[in-house]
């Protein structure tokens, strides 16, 4: 029977990256389906959802193949659905809203609806950031450094660590576009993800002013990172485990007077975070709520006289591929 179908498994993200990665095996599956993976609850690695879909109606023994590679699952029925006749990969991000945050307009190439008057529209493909790319991290960030240009900051030196598509950077890029724009990411896809955005959203990508230099990097353990530094501005939107382990070495590329975002962390989580970064000098400046998740406006205070060195490797536990929905 002809027309498009998707089969749904449960999943760990894991499992998801794994399969989306195997294009060779994927191929060999007749027929071929598309694979689009997205989180079920936000920053549970666990609790996934794969959907695969099909130009024809697949048999059981393709339905069997995927369910068998994903350990999981392995006590979980597929759901098999029947699709009205459609761009089946359009369907696959049908349910993808686009974010309307501050100035800023993000949308996938297949939900990009009527730009709001005076938007910033950018284009982020969900499917290659495996998530949708909606979440209330990214909005607030988003948010924050809108209010920053709109109470009149001027930043010269910009880093984004742990930058996962790029989109921070981005907007960054169109608020101050004469900065010198450095992103870093630990996951080396991220870092491809990222140039083939900039390239989408057109981003200059290099080392001079008004480009955006890359590099894959462990926090801020990277030559690129540590040279450009002092940077008046820092992005990280992260996860709160790293975030508390990155606080000395942000703190080192930070200067005096500098702006952090900080974002990623849950309600829950706050209270740990800022006690990191007020041990390094930061003050809270303000704070926007979307919500579970706060985002976080730091400034890094004056310091005077000598002070103790501080001991930062740079370095993050996160392992890689922990970049964020966008």
């Amino acid at each position: 029977m002809s027309g498009n179908w998707k089969v749904r498994f449960p999943c760990t993200r894991a499992e998801a990256e794994a399969m989306h990665e195997d294009d060779e095996w994927l191929a060999s599956l007749d027929p071929m389906p598309t694979i689009v993976a997205d989180e079920v609850e936000a920053f549970n690695d666990d609790k996934w959802r794969l959907d695969a879909y099909f130009a024809v109606e697949p048999d059981q023994a393709v339905i069997a193949a995927i369910h068998n590679r994903l350990n999981s699952a392995a006590k979980a029925k597929p759901v098999i659905e029947k699709l009205p006749d459609a761009d089946w990969v359009v369907l696959s991000q049908q349910g993808l809203k686009p974010v309307h945050a501050g100035r800023f307009y993000v949308h996938t190439s297949s939900n990009k609806g009527i730009v709001p008057k005076g938007a910033t529209p950018f284009l982020i493909e969900a499917s290659r950031a495996f998530g949708t790319g909606g979440h209330e991290t990214t909005s607030g960030c988003l948010m924050m450094l809108d209010s920053m240009k709109q109470t009149g900051k001027r930043f010269d030196m910009i880093a984004d660590i742990g930058t996962g598509t790029g989109l921070l950077a981005f907007a960054a890029h169109r608020l101050w576009p004469k900065a010198y724009l450095t992103a870093s990411d630990i996951d080396p896809v991220s870092v491809d993800v990222t140039a083939d955005n900039a390239h989408a959203n057109n981003v200059p990508c290099g080392v001079s002013q008004g480009q955006l230099a890359l590099c894959v990097a462990e926090g801020t353990a990277h030559p690129l990172v540590i040279s450009r530094a002092p940077y008046d501005l820092v992005t990280a939107n992260i996860l709160a485990g790293p975030l508390i382990e990155l606080a000395p070495s942000i703190a080192n590329i930070l200067c005096d007077n500098g702006s952090l975002i900080l974002a990623g962390l849950l309600n829950t989580q706050a209270k740990s975070v800022l006690r990191a970064y007020k041990r390094q000098g930061f003050r809270l400046e303000r704070r926007v709520d979307c919500g579970d998740w706060p985002c976080l406006w730091l400034v890094k205070r004056r310091s005077y006289g000598w002070k103790r060195p501080v001991r930062a490797s740079g370095r993050t536990s996160q392992p890689p591929g922990d970049f964020g929905t966008w």
